[in-house]
Parts: C-alpha cells; sequence; structure tokens
C-alpha cells in the first residue's frame, strides 16, 4: 500500500543559526527507520559541530554552495553536485555564503540524535 505524505516534519536543527529541516520520511515523520529523506535550508553564515554518524548521508545541493568539511580535505559542493559521506567518517556541515544553501539530505540508515554523534 502507498504512504502518502502530505507536509513533512519540521525538526529542530544543530548549529549557531535557526536552519530548517523538513524530514518526509525518517524517525520523526514516517517512524521509518531504514532510511531518512529531509530537505534542508540553511541560512548564509550556518555552521554545525563536527558529527561522526553511523549512517552514511547521501546530499544533493538544489541551491547555493555546501561547505563540508573531512579530516582529510574540504569541498564546496554546488548546486547541482552531490557528495556521500560514508559512516563513520568525521565532517562538518556549513553554508557559509551569500544565499545560504537548499539541499536534500538521504541518511541510510534513518538519522537519529543517538546515532549523529556531534562534537561537544
Amino acid at each position: 500500500m502507498a504512504v502518502i505524505i502530505n507536509k513533512p516534519q519540521v525538526i529542530q536543527a544543530a548549529g549557531n543559526k535557526p536552519k530548517q529541516i523538513e524530514e518526509y520520511f525518517g524517525r520523526a515523520r514516517s517512524k521509518t527507520t531504514e532510511l531518512s529523506i529531509a530537505r534542508m535550508k540553511s541560512p548564509a553564515g550556518w555552521e554545525e559541530p563536527g558529527q561522526r554518524p553511523e549512517f552514511d548521508e547521501y546530499t544533493v545541493v538544489l541551491k547555493g554552495i555546501l561547505h563540508v568539511r573531512t579530516i582529510e580535505e574540504v569541498y564546496e559542493i554546488a548546486s547541482g553536485q552531490a557528495v556521500l559521506i560514508h559512516g563513520g567518517e568525521w565532517v562538518q556541515y556549513s553554508s557559509p555564503y551569500k544565499g545560504g544553501a537548499e539541499y536534500i539530505a538521504v541518511c541510510l540508515p534513518a538519522f537519529s540524535p543517538d546515532t549523529v554523534h556531534r562534537d561537544e
């Protein structure tokens, strides 16, 4: 049977500025633990703490530039590009440029505050 999501669940985001997280599938909205799918809208100057999640995170940037820092390198993922961060890899996301960033994040298994392991 099909599952219809009429509107996403808005979730509180971590970081130095308010960021909008709209979860369509995941632990909060659909009670899905296998994966989560959310649209993120981060303002210019937003930065979240580093993290070492247990899940893989697939990110597709729709607008702007998402700054992605790993232990090895810093990436700027622009509109139309995507990035995969494997579970267990340290990463920090930010949107430092004017206009911020809008992107879709898919986590496998689903995002959980207990498995994201943010820096103190």
